[in-house]
């Protein structure tokens, strides 16, 4: 049951959106709903997820020390593999799965055999704040504001990198680890909103690209590949994703004041390895449920860290009712007295025109 809850006492909308979360609301409004906006997380760590971080931990690192600190390519490489290591942890790797730690090491070192640090035609550009373009994050306003405090709507990202390419100018960088390299690979980036809305931000920022490099690394038990595709987006093309996230910030906007959010009950239930939260929506009380699999947990793409719900929506000086009943799964909601928002509203709002 998708219960109706009133304003007053549903967790509060998003201040920030980025490209996973449109796309996920684009395919599954409900999954958006319990995943960005009740925060749940699965209990269970994603090997892809874990893999994947460890991997752009690694070129990060890798390239801090040999664009920022001056290091040498062997020492940023070393840089790099500790920075992996570090993110990877203690996961246990599935063993179905290729991207044990061992494989992710071997993966990050055939990258830079293939991308060597100041010989692959790449170099970042340095950003009006004066820092390398090792990594490009933005949070830019959108035209749409939050239904609460009226403050205009943020677009978050983070691209890997963006630099001057072999002279043809600038591009965004971005790596991918995949199980398998093709042309179907490589098409799938021509319309994926992730890099529209990169131009976009850049676009923002004065920034005149080229376009978007994907370098995709496939990781198998047995051997590595790797691919690297251009796309390319028009002025048209990101003015049209401007006006699209908009109105799909306004749905979303519609369904948090209705308090009711649509399922999308097909392909997006069971595609790519299937949701999270099927079996969670296959059950008429899915909110008695959620705990045994699912944890509440956030992260703050401008904090850049991980946090709980409560200090999350504290942060922005959301205000619920005390007369009213957390929506569903929100038995811990946080309850803010009205008359002590002044101080979280002005930090709000600095903060609002800071990212500007």
């Amino acid at each position: 049951m998708n219960e109706r809850t009133t304003e007053a006492g549903r967790p509060m909308f998003p201040h920030t959106i980025d490209s996973t979360i449109l796309s996920t609301f684009r395919s599954c409004p409900q999954k958006f709903y319990r995943q960005y906006v009740e925060h749940w997380k699965p209990l269970a760590q994603s090997v892809h997820l874990v893999a994947g971080g460890a991997f752009a931990s690694a070129i990060e690192a890798a390239r801090d020390a040999f664009y920022v600190r001056g290091e040498s390519s062997a020492d940023a490489e070393a840089a790099g593999l500790t920075a992996l290591i570090k993110h990877y942890g203690d996961f246990q790797c599935p063993p179905d799965s290729a991207k044990s730690l061992e494989r992710m090491c071997g993966a990050f070192e055939f990258y830079l055999f293939n991308y060597p640090l100041g010989a692959d035609g790449a170099t970042p550009i340095t950003l009006a704040s004066g820092r390398r373009g090792i990594e490009f994050s933005f949070a830019e306003p959108l035209g749409v504001a939050h239904p609460v405090t009226g403050d205009p709507i943020l677009y978050t990202g983070r691209s890997d990198m963006i630099a001057e390419r072999f002279g043809t100018g600038v591009w965004i960088y971005d790596e991918k680890t995949t199980s398998s390299l093709g042309a179907s690979w490589g098409r799938q980036w021509e319309m994926r909103s992730q890099f529209t809305g990169y131009t976009w931000a850049a676009r923002r920022q004065g920034i005149k690209t080229a376009g978007a490099i994907v370098r995709g690394v496939s990781i198998l038990k047995t051997k590595y590949d790797t691919l690297e595709v251009p796309t390319h987006r028009s002025d048209y093309e990101i003015d049209r994703w401007e006006e699209q996230t908009n109105r799909d910030i306004e749905r979303m906007i519609r369904c948090w004041k209705e308090g009711y959010w649509d399922w999308s009950l097909d392909g997006a239930c069971t595609d790519y390895g299937g949701c999270s939260f099927v079996d969670i929506c296959k059950i008429s009380d899915p909110d008695a449920w959620l705990p045994s699999k699912f944890e509440q947990r956030v992260w703050d793409p401008l904090l850049r860290k991980e946090t709980t719900v409560a200090e999350y929506e504290a942060s922005w000086g959301h205000i619920r009712d005390i007369t009213e009943r957390p929506a569903p799964g929100r038995k811990d909601a946080l309850v803010i007295d009205p008359q002590n928002t002044d101080e979280l509203n002005n930090e709000l709002k600095e903060m609002m025109r800071t990212q500007r």
